[in-house]
């Protein structure tokens, strides 16, 4: 009987470390899409380290509200349009009106 409970409380621990284990996993994959987007701004816009740090978190919020809006089961109609133009509004104040302008040349993937 010991066994068979044991047994219950390990499976149901595995049950529970795997939805841990999902979540730790997209917050990764949004770290290293944020951080290599960033990377590639800072070869394409050249900005300092200070823009950098800021650009990666905007960045990083974006990709994590993209992320939320796939798995969402309802969206509603304007919420990507608004994701984007939070974006737009980050970059245009992070950086100068010449770098900003560079980077409405960046492609877009």
């Amino acid at each position: 009987m010991k066994k068979v409970i044991t047994l219950c409380f390990f499976a149901l621990a595995m049950i529970f470390g795997s939805q841990s284990l999902t979540a730790q996993t997209s917050i990764i994959e949004v770290n290293e899409k944020a951080s290599e987007v960033t990377e590639k701004l800072r070869k394409f816009i050249k900005f300092d380290s200070e823009q950098e740090d800021q650009v990666y978190a905007a960045y990083k919020e974006y990709m994590q509200a993209t992320l939320d809006l796939k798995n969402a089961a309802t969206v509603e109609e304007g919420v990507k349009d608004k994701i984007n133009t939070l974006l737009e509004d980050k970059m245009k104040a992070i950086l100068t009106d010449e770098q900003y302008s560079r980077y409405k040349e960046f492609p877009k993937d």
